[in-house]
Protein backbone atom coordinates (compact mmCIF):
# COMPACT_ATOMS: atom_id res chain seq x y z
CA UNK A 1 0.00 0.00 0.00
CA UNK A 2 0.76 3.66 -0.31
CA UNK A 3 0.41 6.02 2.35
CA UNK A 4 -0.18 9.86 1.51
CA UNK A 5 0.06 12.97 3.55
CA UNK A 6 -2.57 15.36 3.42
CA UNK A 7 -2.90 18.77 2.86
CA UNK A 8 -0.34 20.30 5.27
CA UNK A 9 -0.49 18.10 8.00
CA UNK A 10 1.55 15.33 9.26
CA UNK A 11 -2.03 12.79 9.14
CA UNK A 12 -1.12 9.92 6.57
CA UNK A 13 -3.98 8.03 4.66
CA UNK A 14 -4.12 4.75 2.25
CA UNK A 15 -3.64 5.99 -1.15
CA UNK A 16 -6.89 3.51 -1.22
CA UNK A 17 -8.84 4.07 1.46
CA UNK A 18 -12.61 1.64 2.55
CA UNK A 19 -15.16 3.71 1.92
CA UNK A 20 -18.02 2.87 4.38
CA UNK A 21 -21.42 4.05 2.86
CA UNK A 22 -22.88 1.05 1.64
CA UNK A 23 -21.67 -0.86 5.00
CA UNK A 24 -24.85 0.87 6.46
CA UNK A 25 -26.84 0.01 3.81
CA UNK A 26 -28.80 3.27 3.58
CA UNK A 27 -29.68 3.60 -0.70
CA UNK A 28 -28.09 0.68 -1.23
CA UNK A 29 -31.00 -1.81 -1.14
CA UNK A 30 -29.72 -3.50 2.03
CA UNK A 31 -26.23 -4.97 2.80
CA UNK A 32 -24.88 -8.04 5.09
CA UNK A 33 -23.69 -7.05 8.18
CA UNK A 34 -21.24 -9.58 8.80
CA UNK A 35 -19.82 -9.19 5.20
CA UNK A 36 -19.15 -5.38 5.56
CA UNK A 37 -17.01 -6.86 8.58
CA UNK A 38 -15.27 -9.10 6.80
CA UNK A 39 -14.49 -6.82 3.87
CA UNK A 40 -13.27 -4.13 6.56
CA UNK A 41 -10.83 -6.55 7.85
CA UNK A 42 -9.70 -8.18 4.63
CA UNK A 43 -8.52 -4.36 3.24
CA UNK A 44 -6.66 -3.63 6.06
CA UNK A 45 -4.76 -7.48 5.56
CA UNK A 46 -3.54 -5.44 2.85
CA UNK A 47 -2.58 -2.51 3.90
CA UNK A 48 -6.02 -0.08 3.96
CA UNK A 49 -5.57 1.50 7.12
CA UNK A 50 -8.01 4.21 6.40
CA UNK A 51 -11.77 3.94 6.64
CA UNK A 52 -14.40 6.89 5.90
CA UNK A 53 -18.38 6.67 7.11
CA UNK A 54 -20.32 9.09 8.28
CA UNK A 55 -23.37 9.26 10.75
CA UNK A 56 -25.91 9.21 8.15
CA UNK A 57 -24.94 5.68 6.31
CA UNK A 58 -27.94 3.91 7.85
CA UNK A 59 -28.43 6.42 10.80
CA UNK A 60 -25.36 4.97 12.84
CA UNK A 61 -25.49 1.84 11.57
CA UNK A 62 -21.67 2.24 9.40
CA UNK A 63 -20.41 3.93 12.46
CA UNK A 64 -20.84 0.97 14.72
CA UNK A 65 -19.84 -1.75 12.17
CA UNK A 66 -16.58 -0.03 11.81
CA UNK A 67 -15.83 -0.33 14.96
CA UNK A 68 -16.63 -4.06 15.26
CA UNK A 69 -14.74 -4.53 12.10
CA UNK A 70 -11.78 -2.69 14.04
CA UNK A 71 -12.16 -4.63 17.51
CA UNK A 72 -8.88 -6.02 18.18
CA UNK A 73 -6.57 -3.58 15.80
CA UNK A 74 -4.26 -0.85 17.84
CA UNK A 75 -5.95 2.04 17.47
CA UNK A 76 -2.71 4.08 16.44
CA UNK A 77 -2.39 1.47 12.90
CA UNK A 78 -6.07 2.82 11.58
CA UNK A 79 -7.11 6.65 10.95
CA UNK A 80 -10.69 7.01 11.44
CA UNK A 81 -12.33 9.38 9.10
CA UNK A 82 -16.08 10.40 9.64
CA UNK A 83 -18.31 13.76 9.31
CA UNK A 84 -21.25 15.50 10.85
CA UNK A 85 -23.65 18.49 9.46
CA UNK A 86 -26.61 15.48 8.09
CA UNK A 87 -29.74 14.87 11.06
CA UNK A 88 -32.40 12.74 10.84
CA UNK A 89 -33.18 12.85 14.41
CA UNK A 90 -33.88 16.79 14.22
CA UNK A 91 -35.65 19.20 11.61
CA UNK A 92 -33.18 22.14 11.57
CA UNK A 93 -31.40 23.94 8.96
CA UNK A 94 -32.37 23.25 5.05
CA UNK A 95 -33.78 19.76 3.97
CA UNK A 96 -31.63 18.21 2.21
CA UNK A 97 -33.99 14.85 0.77
CA UNK A 98 -36.72 12.87 1.98
CA UNK A 99 -35.52 9.00 2.33
CA UNK A 100 -35.97 6.13 4.41
CA UNK A 101 -33.76 4.41 7.11
CA UNK A 102 -33.09 0.64 6.89
CA UNK A 103 -36.35 -0.62 8.60
CA UNK A 104 -38.45 1.22 5.54
CA UNK A 105 -39.32 4.42 7.75
CA UNK A 106 -39.90 7.69 5.90
CA UNK A 107 -37.18 9.92 7.48
CA UNK A 108 -36.43 13.78 6.37
CA UNK A 109 -32.36 14.17 6.52
CA UNK A 110 -31.74 17.64 6.95
CA UNK A 111 -28.15 19.85 6.18
CA UNK A 112 -27.52 21.29 9.88
CA UNK A 113 -23.82 22.17 11.21
CA UNK A 114 -24.63 25.10 13.87
CA UNK A 115 -22.28 24.79 16.69
CA UNK A 116 -24.48 22.98 19.03
CA UNK A 117 -25.23 20.00 16.85
CA UNK A 118 -21.59 19.67 15.65
CA UNK A 119 -20.89 18.94 19.30
CA UNK A 120 -23.59 16.61 19.81
CA UNK A 121 -22.40 14.66 16.70
CA UNK A 122 -19.06 14.60 17.79
CA UNK A 123 -20.20 13.05 21.08
CA UNK A 124 -22.55 10.24 19.25
CA UNK A 125 -19.82 9.23 16.76
CA UNK A 126 -17.02 8.84 18.95
CA UNK A 127 -19.55 6.19 20.91
CA UNK A 128 -20.48 4.37 18.13
CA UNK A 129 -17.13 4.29 17.06
CA UNK A 130 -15.86 2.99 20.21
CA UNK A 131 -12.94 5.63 20.12
CA UNK A 132 -11.89 8.71 21.62
CA UNK A 133 -10.62 10.60 18.61
CA UNK A 134 -11.29 10.68 15.20
CA UNK A 135 -8.44 11.65 12.93
CA UNK A 136 -10.38 13.44 10.41
CA UNK A 137 -13.82 15.32 10.82
CA UNK A 138 -15.94 16.45 7.53
CA UNK A 139 -18.44 18.59 7.38
CA UNK A 140 -20.75 16.62 5.22
CA UNK A 141 -22.35 19.20 2.93
CA UNK A 142 -22.53 22.95 3.16
CA UNK A 143 -25.46 24.26 5.64
CA UNK A 144 -26.17 27.45 4.28
CA UNK A 145 -28.39 28.47 7.38
CA UNK A 146 -25.16 28.21 9.82
CA UNK A 147 -22.31 30.80 8.83
CA UNK A 148 -18.79 28.78 8.32
CA UNK A 149 -17.17 30.36 10.63
CA UNK A 150 -19.24 28.83 13.55
CA UNK A 151 -18.78 25.83 11.87
CA UNK A 152 -15.18 25.83 11.94
CA UNK A 153 -14.76 27.49 15.06
CA UNK A 154 -16.38 24.31 16.29
CA UNK A 155 -14.29 22.04 14.75
CA UNK A 156 -11.45 24.33 16.21
CA UNK A 157 -12.46 23.99 19.68
CA UNK A 158 -12.82 20.06 19.37
CA UNK A 159 -9.36 19.99 17.70
CA UNK A 160 -8.31 21.33 21.26
CA UNK A 161 -9.79 19.10 23.31
CA UNK A 162 -8.08 16.44 21.79
CA UNK A 163 -11.32 14.62 20.13
CA UNK A 164 -10.22 15.55 17.07
CA UNK A 165 -7.26 15.36 15.19
CA UNK A 166 -7.84 16.97 11.38
CA UNK A 167 -10.77 19.23 9.97
CA UNK A 168 -11.66 18.59 6.58
CA UNK A 169 -14.63 19.12 4.16
CA UNK A 170 -17.08 17.37 1.61
CA UNK A 171 -18.56 18.38 -1.28
CA UNK A 172 -17.55 22.08 -0.66
CA UNK A 173 -16.21 24.56 -3.92
CA UNK A 174 -12.54 25.95 -3.51
CA UNK A 175 -14.52 29.32 -2.47
CA UNK A 176 -15.78 27.86 0.40
CA UNK A 177 -12.44 25.86 1.51
CA UNK A 178 -10.67 28.92 1.29
CA UNK A 179 -13.62 30.59 3.88
CA UNK A 180 -13.45 27.68 6.25
CA UNK A 181 -9.89 27.60 5.86
CA UNK A 182 -9.79 31.03 7.70
CA UNK A 183 -10.91 29.50 11.05
CA UNK A 184 -8.95 26.20 11.05
CA UNK A 185 -6.57 24.35 9.07
CA UNK A 186 -8.90 22.24 6.40
CA UNK A 187 -6.64 19.70 5.27
CA UNK A 188 -8.68 17.76 2.77
CA UNK A 189 -12.14 18.33 0.87
CA UNK A 190 -13.78 15.15 -0.52
CA UNK A 191 -15.89 15.21 -3.24
CA UNK A 192 -17.09 13.22 -6.00
CA UNK A 193 -14.70 12.51 -8.89
CA UNK A 194 -14.01 9.26 -11.38
CA UNK A 195 -13.13 8.66 -15.21
CA UNK A 196 -16.87 10.33 -15.88
CA UNK A 197 -16.91 13.23 -13.32
CA UNK A 198 -13.95 15.48 -13.54
CA UNK A 199 -15.92 18.91 -13.57
CA UNK A 200 -13.42 19.28 -10.34
CA UNK A 201 -10.24 19.38 -12.56
CA UNK A 202 -11.85 23.14 -13.47
CA UNK A 203 -11.84 24.84 -10.04
CA UNK A 204 -10.98 22.71 -6.57
CA UNK A 205 -8.05 21.04 -8.18
CA UNK A 206 -5.74 23.97 -9.36
CA UNK A 207 -6.98 25.58 -6.05
CA UNK A 208 -5.60 22.64 -3.98
CA UNK A 209 -2.00 22.31 -5.74
CA UNK A 210 -1.91 25.81 -4.72
CA UNK A 211 -2.73 26.14 -1.27
CA UNK A 212 -1.50 22.58 -0.68
CA UNK A 213 -4.83 20.99 0.13
CA UNK A 214 -5.46 17.28 -0.34
CA UNK A 215 -8.45 15.78 -2.59
CA UNK A 216 -10.05 12.97 -1.40
CA UNK A 217 -11.98 11.01 -4.00
CA UNK A 218 -15.14 9.66 -3.50
CA UNK A 219 -16.98 6.77 -5.89
CA UNK A 220 -14.08 7.03 -8.71
CA UNK A 221 -15.58 3.57 -9.50
CA UNK A 222 -19.17 5.77 -10.36
CA UNK A 223 -20.64 3.64 -7.79
CA UNK A 224 -19.95 0.43 -10.06
CA UNK A 225 -20.66 1.96 -13.90
CA UNK A 226 -16.69 1.79 -14.45
CA UNK A 227 -16.27 -1.74 -13.28
CA UNK A 228 -17.31 -2.86 -16.57
CA UNK A 229 -20.08 -5.54 -14.71
CA UNK A 230 -22.88 -3.48 -15.75
CA UNK A 231 -24.69 -3.97 -18.83
CA UNK A 232 -27.42 -2.59 -20.67
CA UNK A 233 -30.81 -4.01 -19.41
CA UNK A 234 -29.02 -3.90 -15.88
CA UNK A 235 -31.61 -3.86 -12.38
CA UNK A 236 -31.25 -2.61 -9.20
CA UNK A 237 -32.37 -3.63 -6.03
CA UNK A 238 -35.73 -2.14 -4.10
CA UNK A 239 -33.75 1.40 -2.70
CA UNK A 240 -30.87 1.33 -4.30
CA UNK A 241 -30.18 4.92 -5.07
CA UNK A 242 -28.38 4.76 -8.70
CA UNK A 243 -32.13 3.74 -10.45
CA UNK A 244 -32.47 6.87 -11.54
CA UNK A 245 -29.41 8.36 -12.02
CA UNK A 246 -28.41 8.49 -15.88
CA UNK A 247 -25.26 7.54 -15.54
CA UNK A 248 -27.00 4.49 -15.60
CA UNK A 249 -29.20 4.36 -18.42
CA UNK A 250 -28.93 2.04 -21.12
CA UNK A 251 -27.17 4.38 -23.45
CA UNK A 252 -24.72 5.45 -21.39
CA UNK A 253 -23.86 2.35 -19.79
CA UNK A 254 -23.36 1.23 -24.05
CA UNK A 255 -20.79 4.03 -24.42
CA UNK A 256 -18.80 3.71 -21.25
CA UNK A 257 -18.54 -0.22 -21.88
CA UNK A 258 -17.37 0.45 -25.35
CA UNK A 259 -14.48 2.91 -23.63
CA UNK A 260 -14.10 0.34 -21.03
CA UNK A 261 -13.72 -2.15 -23.92
CA UNK A 262 -10.52 -0.20 -24.82
CA UNK A 263 -8.82 -0.57 -21.88
CA UNK A 264 -8.87 -4.23 -21.29
CA UNK A 265 -5.74 -4.84 -23.78
CA UNK A 266 -3.96 -2.27 -20.91
CA UNK A 267 -5.38 -4.16 -17.72
CA UNK A 268 -4.79 -7.36 -19.71
CA UNK A 269 -1.06 -6.21 -19.81
CA UNK A 270 -0.95 -5.40 -16.08
CA UNK A 271 -2.64 -8.32 -15.00
CA UNK A 272 -5.18 -6.07 -13.50
CA UNK A 273 -9.17 -5.51 -13.55
CA UNK A 274 -10.33 -3.40 -15.28
CA UNK A 275 -11.43 -1.31 -11.67
CA UNK A 276 -8.26 -1.60 -10.44
CA UNK A 277 -7.18 -0.14 -13.70
CA UNK A 278 -9.80 2.78 -13.04
CA UNK A 279 -8.58 3.39 -9.27
CA UNK A 280 -5.11 3.67 -9.97
CA UNK A 281 -5.38 6.27 -12.86
CA UNK A 282 -7.71 8.16 -10.10
CA UNK A 283 -4.54 8.29 -8.04
CA UNK A 284 -2.50 9.45 -10.71
CA UNK A 285 -4.61 12.74 -10.99
CA UNK A 286 -2.87 16.14 -9.93
CA UNK A 287 -4.18 16.67 -6.22
CA UNK A 288 -5.99 13.29 -5.92
CA UNK A 289 -4.64 12.15 -2.80
CA UNK A 290 -7.09 9.40 -1.84
CA UNK A 291 -9.42 7.25 -3.61
CA UNK A 292 -12.39 5.56 -1.48
CA UNK A 293 -14.01 2.12 -2.40
CA UNK A 294 -16.80 0.86 -1.00
CA UNK A 295 -16.82 -2.82 -0.99
CA UNK A 296 -19.67 -5.01 0.17
CA UNK A 297 -17.32 -8.42 0.82
CA UNK A 298 -13.97 -9.58 1.45
CA UNK A 299 -13.24 -10.20 -2.83
CA UNK A 300 -14.33 -7.08 -3.55
CA UNK A 301 -12.32 -4.81 -0.76
CA UNK A 302 -8.94 -7.34 -1.83
CA UNK A 303 -9.35 -6.13 -5.28
CA UNK A 304 -9.91 -2.63 -4.88
CA UNK A 305 -6.91 -2.57 -1.77
CA UNK A 306 -4.33 -4.31 -4.78
CA UNK A 307 -4.72 -1.79 -7.60
CA UNK A 308 -2.06 0.19 -5.53
CA UNK A 309 0.13 -2.73 -7.09
CA UNK A 310 -0.91 -1.23 -10.65
CA UNK A 311 1.76 0.53 -11.82
CA UNK A 312 1.24 3.47 -14.93
CA UNK A 313 4.25 5.36 -16.80
CA UNK A 314 2.97 9.05 -18.19
CA UNK A 315 2.29 7.83 -21.88
CA UNK A 316 0.09 4.96 -20.18
CA UNK A 317 -2.26 8.09 -18.30
CA UNK A 318 -2.17 9.64 -21.13
CA UNK A 319 -3.60 6.86 -23.42
CA UNK A 320 -6.61 6.45 -20.63
CA UNK A 321 -7.46 10.62 -20.54
CA UNK A 322 -7.39 10.81 -24.28
CA UNK A 323 -9.79 7.94 -24.84
CA UNK A 324 -12.01 9.61 -21.74
CA UNK A 325 -12.30 12.78 -23.69
CA UNK A 326 -13.57 11.00 -26.50
CA UNK A 327 -16.47 9.72 -23.80
CA UNK A 328 -19.89 11.70 -24.29
CA UNK A 329 -22.36 10.62 -22.20
CA UNK A 330 -26.40 11.53 -22.44
CA UNK A 331 -28.19 13.51 -19.63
Amino acid sequence: MEYRKIGNSDLELSAITFGAWAAGGWMWGGTERNGSIEAIRKSYDEGVTSIDTAPIYGQGDSEEIVAEALEGISRDKVQIITKYGMRWDLAKGTLAMKSQDNSGKDIDIYKYSGRESIIKECEDSLRRLKTDYIDLYQIHWHDVTTPIQETMETVAELIKQGKVRYAGVCNYTAEQVAEADKYVNIISDQVPYSMVKRDIETELVPYALENVKSIIAYSPLERGLLTGKMKPGYTFETGDHRANVYFYKDENLKRVNGFLDKLRPLAAEKNATLSQLVLRWTIEQPAITVALAGARNAEQSVQNAKAINVKLNKEEVGFITTLLNELVLVK
